[in-house]
Order: structure tokens, then sequence, then C-alpha cells
């Protein structure tokens, strides 16, 4: 169940138990399953959970399924990297 807090503006806002503010997406099967088959999934559950709600809806968000396939292997090879978050630098996930 999610809380429900103040913004500093005032305005009510839900966070899910992971702390985020944003609708948490769900996992489709095809990421589930790339993830598994590179051997990824533990790199994706060590990043922060901003990030790997980030990631989800910006593979779901995509129309057309060959952007959706090349957002899904930019993801999958920046886990593979390490140090690396949507083509930005990030320290914290270095290998």
């Amino acid at each position: 169940m999610a809380n429900v807090g103040r913004s500093k503006w005032g305005r009510h806002m839900k966070t899910e138990p992971s702390g985020l503010k944003r609708e948490r997406q769900p996992m489709p099967a095809f990421v589930k399953k790339a993830l598994n088959e590179r051997g990824l999934m533990a790199a994706y559950n060590a990043r922060p959970a901003y990030q790997r709600n980030d990631y989800l809806g910006w593979i779901a968000r995509a129309k057309r399924e060959d952007t959706k396939h090349r957002r899904l292997c930019q993801m999958l090879d920046e886990l593979e990297m390490g140090g690396v978050y949507m083509n930005m630098k990030h320290p914290p996930s270095a290998k």
C-alpha cells in the first residue's frame, strides 16, 4: 500500500514502499527473459529503484517494436558495462 505525503508545494503525493514517487512499472516478460539470458538480473536488482523503474518505463513507452528492442539492448549493455545509466556516467554502478 502506498503512503501519502506532501510535496514541498503542499500537494499530496503517493510514494511506493520502495520510496518511488512515480508509478511503479511492471517488468514485461521479454525484459525478464533477456536479463536472465544475459545473466544480468543481479546487476539490474543492484541498481536503485528509480533506475529500474525508469528503464522499464522507457522501454514500455516505445511505440515500435524495434525501438523497444533498441532500448532493451541499451539497458542490457549498460548493466553489463557498469558505470553508465541512460548514457550518463553513474560511478556507483561501476565494475
